[in-house]
């Protein structure tokens, strides 16, 4: 059975980025989180939110990834659940999503880049600004975070079956558990001149 020690060190062999890691931390929480709620094993649907991402650095294109991805992960000795849930994370991969840990995993992943994001603009960086409210009307801003697919973030909540709000305020609070971890618990804001 691969452990989480096992999870960290393909993350960190193939994700060299700071922002790329801290979003594979964020996507493991939530998924941990919905663990719980789902009557999940939190190790388990963890390790696919680490490692959903992790080839993305080297290999970005939808030819590439996240089909390198599974291939590696089979070659490691990931079982094919954890493998499937993972490629069902990209639409265009064409597996379906018909386990609740994969549908977690959709709906968990561009949500967490996109509170991400709606951190990073707070005076003090903090996830414990951000405000279920403003998020949903940053999702209509389309300039802002402009690389988040805001449908996925719609149609992860409808196929978890978990209204949007919830959803949102869900994986807020699972993200804002490691906040130090994703560098986004607080810093004093800059003061004016």
């Amino acid at each position: 059975m691969k452990t989480r020690d096992d999870a960290l060190a393909i993350l960190h062999h193939y994700t060299k980025t700071d922002s790329l890691r801290k979003h594979a931390l964020a996507v493991e929480q939530a998924m941990r989180t919905y663990a719980t709620k789902y009557g999940g094993d939190p190790d388990r649907w963890g390790m696919a939110g680490l490692l959903h991402d992790f080839d993305y650095e080297q290999f970005p294109t939808a030819e590439e990834h996240p089909f390198v991805g599974s291939k590696i992960l089979e070659k490691e000795g990931f079982d094919e659940e954890l493998r499937r849930t993972i490629l069902s994370h990209a639409n265009y991969s064409g597996v379906p999503r018909d386990t609740v840990m994969a549908r977690a995993l959709f709906a968990c992943d561009e949500l967490c880049g996109f509170l991400t994001a709606c951190a990073l603009v707070q005076p003090t960086r903090s996830l414990f600004e951000v405000k279920p409210a403003s998020v949903r009307k940053k999702l209509k801003d389309k300039a802002f975070a402009r690389t988040v697919i805001r449908e996925d973030i719609f149609q992860g909540a409808e196929e978890l079956g978990v209204p949007l709000d919830e959803h949102i305020d869900f994986v807020l609070s699972a993200m804002r558990e490691i906040a130090g971890q994703l560098g986004l618990a607080g810093k004093e804001p800059a003061s004016a001149p």
